[in-house]
């Protein structure tokens, strides 16, 4: 419903179904990353971007009724990650330390879980990513190590343990936290990964997604050097996860440059002055369905695969052509 263009210093909101421009946020911190995460539920329409450029404060925007839902303090330090997971109930960060990776309530902004990913060295969070059932949460950075954390409360409700001696020193040891300084027992309660995953490259970007292939929970490591890993997860026990196929993105052939510079059209000199030129799309009268505002008339719920019949053309051959593999 929503397409959102996120520049150093401000942030624009379009209208999917006509690219209306329906909301200009200026002034936002820096952003040089162009850190910004938008739900992809048509209900929960929201949109996450940084709310400074020195601490990891999360300006949580809704992308429905354009206004500012909430503020979250996330982080001490600048963030570095955004993920909403599928129904847009949860939002989950990280900041450019890359020890504490946090999973917050959505639009509230309550901290729900805080998983500890390491605490030797900083690394930069590449990818920050849901399963679609929101059970699982990965994350991968400039290191070989990806985890998987399981986003499950243990509830008091377990039979008694056996009086061991293991036993005994986790109960004290729980007991101690109520007596510590919020930060010490912060760190003591934190969750570790739930699973794990070595790869054999370090100090590259990569980019991971959860998924279900033939009934079976998998997940895909895509590197820079143009490689795909999917592995194996067990969702009960977790673990190391086992390499199961390793595919080669790039192949041997490679894509021609186009030489023909001159037929392209001139490329504006900023998206700014773009969105302020005089729009050639129709006017809403000829899209029944729409308000001015982008959206829905008389409380008609527009469905989710329902493309743009005018300028917007998703459906074109020979825009995406077909990949083998």
């Amino acid at each position: 419903q929503r397409l959102v263009v996120c520049l150093e210093e401000s942030i624009y909101i379009h209208n999917i179904k006509d690219m209306k421009l329906l909301k200009t946020i200026l002034d936002t911190p820096p952003n040089t990353t162009g850190l910004c995460a938008l739900s992809i539920n048509h209900a929960n329409s929201y949109l996450a971007y940084p709310g400074s450029a020195t601490s990891g404060e999360i300006v949580l925007y809704d992308g429905n009724t354009l206004k500012t839902a909430c503020t979250i303090p996330a982080h001490d330090g600048p963030l570095a990650a955004l993920a909403f997971n599928s129904t847009g109930s949860k939002l989950a960060s990280a900041s450019e330390k890359g020890t504490v990776i946090r999973v917050f309530s959505i639009p509230g902004g309550q901290k729900l879980y805080e998983f500890r990913r390491g605490m030797k060295r900083y690394v930069n969070i590449s990818s920050l990513v849901f399963s679609m059932d929101s059970q699982f949460l990965c994350a991968s950075s400039n290191t070989e190590t990806v985890h998987i954390f399981k986003l499950e409360h243990l509830t008091d409700s377990r039979p008694e343990e056996p009086p061991t001696w293991s036993g005994y020193m986790g109960k004290m040891f729980q007991a101690a936290t109520n007596y510590l300084p919020a930060q010490v027992s912060g760190m003591m309660s934190q969750d570790r990964a739930f699973a794990t995953v070595r790869l054999n490259i370090s100090g590259q970007r990569n980019i991971c997604a959860l998924s279900t292939i033939q009934k079976l929970p998998r997940l895909l490591v895509t590197t820079s050097d143009g490689h795909l890993y999917i592995y194996n997860l067990d969702p009960q026990d977790g673990g190391e996860c086992v390499l199961i196929k390793n595919h080669s993105l790039l192949g041997s052939g490679k894509m021609e440059e186009n030489k023909e510079n001159d037929l392209q059209p001139p490329v504006p000199q900023s998206y700014a002055a773009t969105v302020a030129r005089q729009s050639t799309v129709p006017s809403t009268s000829t899209m029944p369905g729409y308000s001015e505002d982008g959206g829905a008339l008389r409380g008609e719920v527009i469905p989710e695969h329902e493309f743009a019949t005018g300028p917007v053309c998703l459906d074109d051959e020979n825009e995406f052509p077909p990949v083998s593999i």
